[in-house]
């Protein structure tokens, strides 16, 4: 009988402080967040160096939570994965160099993986992947449509030429008056709403697979803003239905026309906006109609953790992927060169 194989994994790369294990490629262990949402909230989003600061203080106390969960201790771990980028760069190089220190005094394997390819990743541990697949990535940095023929292999085939979809919820939140972090207030309020306001569908170019909501957001502002010059007022209810309506027409209409065109066989959704209800109930609707399986991972692993980097990381690990000591934090780390590099490393 083989030995299981146990990874560790460390995620910084914003307001989290995660640390992770996985057995076997897809079994979790131990996942444990500790969250500075209330740190941040009385500035209306993440300030990056008060992340930074709170990191430092969370890592090594989130590692031991981690490991006395699980029963385990790093001499049981077989490699050490973490997020080396995208993100803000300061929290980042504190998850870095705590997974160097871990590694280098275990002399442990260490793996670098890159964040969006964790998040497509969290949906492994609910089921197996099917390839090719597509990914739908959504959160606050991100809006991209990720075709994968295979394991490690990412090819992106539509992104947001402006405004990420989770960006544009957060800056449509603060216009309301809404606490940070302002998606899931947009989402519930969108609940007990109606669309009464026709706001504008960014679909740009015939078969372009790209995404916009900077014109969105604007419109929403500018729409408010002349409403409050003339003494009219619109239900915060009613505004949110209708930019939720917006949003979620877009992504879920161009999720389903890729999902046709490359033959996939399954639709993956990824990223925080994940979490949406809207988006979530809009998808299931439409994917009921096409020969294409959708998969939408459970709430607790749609945000920032690093279960989905243990996942990601253990297959960069079987597929030969390890990084050297020299490994730094990479704030615009490139999904695609990511690929390519692990692709590289097994040849």
């Amino acid at each position: 009988m083989s030995k299981d194989q146990y990874i560790l994994a460390i995620e910084t790369s914003c307001d989290e402080t995660a640390v992770a294990i996985v057995k076997n490629e897809r079994e979790l262990v131990t996942n444990v967040v500790a969250s500075q949402i209330e740190s941040h909230k009385r500035f209306g989003g993440v300030v990056p160096e008060i992340a930074s600061r709170h990191h430092i203080e969370q890592m090594t106390i989130t590692l031991q939570e981690a490991l006395d969960e699980s029963g385990l201790s790093l001499d049981d771990m077989d490699a050490i994965a973490v997020t080396e980028g995208p993100g803000l760069v300061g929290a980042l190089l504190v998850g870095v160099n705590a997974a160097k220190s871990v590694a280098f005094a275990k002399q442990k394997p260490l793996v670098g993986v890159h964040h969006i390819a964790g998040h497509i990743y969290a949906n492994r541990l609910e089921k197996e992947f099917e390839f090719p697949l597509l990914a739908l990535v959504v959160s606050g940095g991100h809006t991209e449509l990720v075709l994968m023929r295979e394991h490690g292999s990412f090819e992106i085939i539509g992104e947001t030429r402006d405004d990420a979809a989770g960006e544009a919820y957060d800056k449509v939140a603060r216009t309301l008056k809404l606490p940070y972090p302002g998606g899931p207030h947009i989402d519930r309020l969108a609940a007990e709403g109606e669309e009464t306001i026709d706001f504008p569908r960014a679909w740009l170019e015939d078969g372009s697979y790209d995404f916009s909501f900077s014109g969105l957001k604007s419109s929403v502002i500018n729409t408010l803003h002349n409403a409050k010059q003339k003494g009219i007022e619109h239900k915060a209810e009613d505004v949110a239905a209708s930019f939720q309506a917006s949003v979620v027409d877009v992504l879920s209409t161009k999720a389903v026309r890729a999902a046709e065109e490359y033959g996939v066989k399954q639709m993956i959704v990824a990223g925080g906006v994940a979490a949406n209800r809207g988006l979530r109930a809009a998808l299931q609707e439409k994917f009921e109609a096409v020969d294409t399986e959708l998969l939408i991972p459970p709430i607790h692993l749609c945000t920032d953790n690093a279960a989905m980097i243990a996942v990601a990381g253990a297959v960069a690990y079987n597929q030969g992927h390890r990084a050297g000591w020299d490994l730094n934090a990479n704030p615009g780390l490139d999904l695609e060169l990511y690929s390519n590099r692990t692709k590289l490393s097994t040849e």
